[in-house]
């Protein structure tokens, strides 16, 4: 496969060094490493982008390397953002570091081979590094002027005159040394596993030619590193993607639940999944277009969205969450069986329908009529009248089942041991919790 071809037609090629294509087909295979930040335990969908590229590297007959930056991470990338974060501390580091390591695994091949994926953690060769060693051996080879050029600096300053988002709070010297820190990574990596390719988001551009620029200057003169990058995933209107009300859309299961995330991926907008389908997925070219086509007859139908959020949700969370998610989706709009979704799928599925609480212990003493109005606080129904009215028209169901007028709510079978689901009409859902 031609890495840069397919990168290409997908929308996945920002930019790329000069002489990138031909370094690509005359060596094989070429080692080429990614970043990636471990200041939470989890990666998210953001990340998923630049997943994506090393597994079209690996895909085209090279070496994925995934750097973790235990050391980096503990002082933070300025790129695209307005202020210094907090910094972390070492164990937390540690335990983010296992878990992101954890989520690579399930996209790239370690099987030992020339083309095994490979994660290393900077923090293994910058912890005996001494400051003064530092500068004398890395920090004299390139001149401040060279570091102020660079983009994500200048917009921290307020010095970027063609850049509406000007962020002229300062610049910590930890936060402008990060630069001169990932270019050593690079330097690292190329001397050490003949790395000779770093990728990223197109915000990374920056960063990434300082590596090659300190290659330049201190592996040789015949030492050559290359750079490619990919657009940043934005939504249709320009805004960022990959973040709900709730926050980011994280890879861990424990963190955004496998329903969660492929109702993410299922409610994308039609301006927006053409792009996405390309990017988060390994859909061949014809099928894509095949599903497009398709689509277009039928918009209704959602053909793109549900093809995404299946192929990103097996991926991402395995088959048998995809079919939990997709069993749980039936539910809500299809009529299934609420029994069979386990707690926390139940309430993912009515998180955002109005919820209630009753205690426990009037439940036996209660009809349906007051379950539903008085001892929800008219949260369901503003009054008993209205219930008895609903109720003998057909149009009220608790768990699924049709209620009558007379009958005690007791006599409903829980959602495990505590739950009512109450639906009145088709669309108008309510979760009781007995507390």
């Amino acid at each position: 496969m031609d890495l840069l071809s397919e990168l290409r037609w997908r929308g996945m090629l920002h930019d790329a060094m000069p002489g990138t294509a031909e370094h690509l087909t005359a060596q094989q295979p070429v080692s080429g490493y990614i970043g990636f930040d471990p200041t939470g335990v989890s990666l998210h969908i953001g990340s998923l982008a630049t997943i994506m590229l090393l597994v079209h590297l690996q895909r085209a007959g090279h070496r994925p390397v995934a750097l973790v930056g235990g050391a980096t991470g503990m002082i933070g990338d300025p790129t695209g953002k307005s202020a210094e974060r907090n910094l972390l501390d070492e164990d937390t580091l540690r335990r983010n570091q296992e878990g992101i390591k954890a989520q690579l695994e399930k996209f790239l091949d370690f099987t030992p081979g020339p083309t095994a994926a490979v994660v290393v953690n900077n923090y293994d060769w910058f912890k005996e590094f001494g400051f003064l060693q530092f500068l004398r051996e890395v920090g004299k080879h390139l001149t401040v002027n060279y570091m102020m050029a660079k983009d994500s600096v200048k917009r921290r300053l307020g010095t970027d005159t063609d850049s509406t988002d000007q962020r002229a709070d300062g610049l910590s010297f930890t936060e402008f040394s990060y630069q001169l820190l990932q270019g050593y990574d690079f330097l690292h990596l190329y001397r050490t596993l003949n790395c000779t390719l770093q990728m990223g988001g197109s915000d990374q551009w920056g960063n990434i030619t300082t590596g090659t620029e300190l290659i330049r200057r201190l592996a040789g003169s015949e030492a050559r590193a290359y750079a490619l990058t990919t657009p940043l995933i934005t939504k249709a209107d320009g805004s960022k993607f990959g973040k709900t009300e709730g926050g980011n859309v994280w890879l861990d299961p424990t963190m955004t639940s496998p329903y969660q995330f492929y109702q993410f991926f299922l409610n994308a907008s039609d301006a927006d999944v053409p792009r996405l389908i390309r990017v988060f997925t390994l859909l061949p070219q014809e099928e894509i277009e095949a599903l497009e086509a398709e689509h277009a007859q039928a918009p209704h139908l959602r053909t793109l969205q549900k093809a995404l959020a299946k192929d990103v949700t097996i991926r991402v969370h395995s088959e048998e969450a995809y079919e939990a998610a997709l069993a749980a989706s039936q539910v809500l709009f299809g009529g299934g069986e609420l029994s069979t979704l386990d707690e926390q799928t139940l309430l993912d599925v009515f998180a955002g329908v109005p919820q209630v609480e009753v205690p426990r212990a009037s439940l036996e003493e209660l009809n349906v009529v007051t379950l539903l109005s008085e001892a929800t606080t008219s949260v369901v129904f503003a009054s008993k009248g209205e219930a008895k009215k609903m109720i003998q028209g057909g149009g009220v169901s608790l768990n699924r089942v049709k209620v009558t007028v007379d009958q005690l709510a007791s006599d409903i079978p829980l959602l495990h041991d505590k739950y009512y689901v109450a639906q009145k009409g088709k669309k108008n859902y309510f979760l009781i919790k007995l507390v």
